[in-house]
């Protein structure tokens, strides 16, 4: 059987594919890897469809030995890949041999670098997809020391050899759709403009961040209704969150905006510190 054995799952370090979208009627977010444009480019580089699964690597760390000839890449922000006692950029197919270690370095900048190998990660899928949820604690297990993960069969790599990383900047500049409870603030655009700060507390689930708290206009509670991924969600602190991909599936405090979708790459690779205010488009 095609293989890898996790040596060191780094800090954390989770299966994803693109996500099973279409099950929010049961609870279920869509899931699915924070930066989608990274997993399908990694999976273009090593000739998977983008659909195959990878693994997500959270400020990298992560360590596998192969029982298989197999082509890795990694994705995300530029980071470091050593192959064996031989070293190798990002956002390159690379070969691997059976029984040499890979190991993925620390980023200097971002916060989530992207595995795939040829033949694609071949866990048992749940509700269609194999991505890990944090929130609804479905789908494979976060990566431990010593966890073997079946692999798919290898297609034929193409397109681009090699793809020069985008640097994860320090400010981010993010295009929003104002509503749809707008009206129960004051002033929402102009608050969403001011600049905000990712804080220590953001995951998977939504990005958290400190400001200047946004004011209510409409005292009471507002019913529970559906939300999507982007969605600012604002609570009584007046602290927006963000919702990203393992985002509950109904909430009871106002969306004042959401982000739009080509954005959410960018906002998952943000660390704690980025600045980030909201263009309303």
């Amino acid at each position: 059987m095609r293989s890898l054995e996790v040596l060191d799952p780094g800090r954390h370090a989770l299966v994803e594919d693109l996500g099973r979208p279409g099950y929010a009627h049961l609870g279920v977010a869509p899931s699915g890897a924070l930066d989608t444009a990274s997993l399908r480019l990694a999976n273009r580089l090593v000739g998977n469809p983008v659909t195959a699964a990878g693994v997500e690597a959270l400020l990298g760390g992560l360590s596998v030995r192969f029982t298989t000839s197999a082509t890795i890449a990694v994705t995300g922000p530029a980071v470091p890949v050593v192959v064996g006692d031989r070293a190798f950029g990002s956002h390159v197919p690379v070969p691997v041999r059976a029984g040499q270690p890979v190991s993925v370095g620390t980023p200097a900048a971002g916060l989530r670098c992207y595995l795939a190998v040829s033949g694609g990660i071949a866990v048992e899928p749940v509700l269609g997809s194999r991505s890990r949820d944090v929130l609804s604690d479905i789908g494979p297990e976060p990566l431990a020391v010593g966890d073997v993960l079946p692999l798919g069969e290898p297609g034929i790599p193409a397109g681009a050899d090699v793809v020069v990383p985008v640097l994860a900047p320090g400010e981010l500049v993010v295009p929003v759709t104002l509503g749809p409870r707008d009206d129960w603030l004051d002033d929402p655009a102009a608050g969403l403009s001011a600049w905000w700060t990712v804080t220590a507390e953001s995951n998977r689930v939504g990005l958290r961040l400190d400001g200047t708290p946004l004011r209510r206009a409409v005292e009471g509670e507002l019913p529970s209704e559906g939300v999507v991924t982007g969605a600012i969600q604002v609570p009584p602190s007046g602290l927006p969150v963000v919702f990203l991909a393992d985002h509950p599936t109904t909430g009871g405090y106002p969306v004042a905006a959401v982000v739009r979708p080509a954005a959410l790459g960018a906002l998952a690779q943000a660390r704690p510190g980025t600045r980030v205010r909201f263009r309303m488009s």
